[in-house]
């Protein structure tokens, strides 16, 4: 018997005739469902919801969604989580309408607008995609707007739409020289376009400047390649191996050399 039991049997005892009345019970009633707690529930299944996901366990990620909305149903990052999952599990029309559902919820939020652009960008709406991230980029609430101008870029890129992709990237860079995908982008692009010495300098200045990725590494050894720079090569090559030898971009490297060898 537990202490608490124990404590309840002897009362009893001491009233003599306890079993004869009606049973009093002091256990306090529980605490109602405060409307916050639901939205901190909501919000912790959103967590998992999206943890799920990335783990690609798209069943119990969609369950946590569900009940996220049942907990919270106009918390805009909730229809926003959801319409993720809804594109994953390949439902256009209910990824759409969940995107609408958090922006109309969230009429002002520019990262759940930003969401929706790159939605639309990548089931191939590409003017309402870009129209919607420049919006984003101009709004002063934006925090990162190089973010929103380096998205159109590459959404406005998978159109060949090469020289307003150009002229997005440039506004991310001036915004941001230290935004090494914008830089990347843009590199990139002039080596599309024949341009290898801007590009290369453009990489140069910011590994420089700035800290190095792989992917602007790799891209410089690519650049090196076609300049028939092997010393340039070799020192992209290095520094790549050195400072990120388990990178996906290493491994590449090291499976290009391979077959070229």
């Amino acid at each position: 018997m537990s202490a608490r039991f124990a404590f309840a049997a002897a009362f009893c005892a001491a009233l003599a005739a306890c079993a004869g009345k009606p049973r009093v019970d002091n256990t306090p009633p529980p605490r109602p469902v405060m409307k916050a707690d639901l939205q901190d529930a909501a919000k912790y299944n959103v967590q998992l919801g999206m943890a799920y996901m990335q783990r690609g366990e798209l069943a119990v990620a969609k369950d946590k969604l569900e009940r996220a909305v049942k907990e919270s149903p106009r918390d805009p990052e909730v229809h926003s989580a959801l319409a993720l999952l809804e594109e994953r599990l390949g439902n256009a029309a209910e990824a759409d309408r969940e995107f609408r559902e958090a922006i109309r919820l969230a009429p002002q939020s520019p990262d759940i607008a930003n969401n929706y652009a790159v939605y639309l960008c990548r089931t191939h709406r590409v003017n309402e995609g870009v129209k919607q991230l420049l919006a984003t980029a101009r709004n002063p609430l934006y925090t990162t707007p190089e973010v929103a101008y380096t998205n159109a870029a590459v959404c406005l890129r998978s159109e060949h739409r090469d020289a307003e992709a150009k002229q997005a990237l440039v506004s991310a860079v001036t915004l941001r020289p230290g935004f090494a995908e914008a830089v990347y982008q843009l590199a990139d692009l002039e080596v599309q376009h024949g341009e290898l010495a801007d590009a290369r300098a453009r990489i140069n200045h910011y590994i420089e400047t700035y800290t190095a990725t792989p992917d602007l590494l790799l891209l410089g050894v690519r650049i090196s390649k076609e300049l028939h720079d092997p010393l340039s090569q070799q020192r992209y090559e290095q520094r790549l191996r050195v400072d990120f030898p388990n990178s996906p971009q290493t491994q590449a490297l090291a499976s290009s050399n391979q077959h070229a060898g």
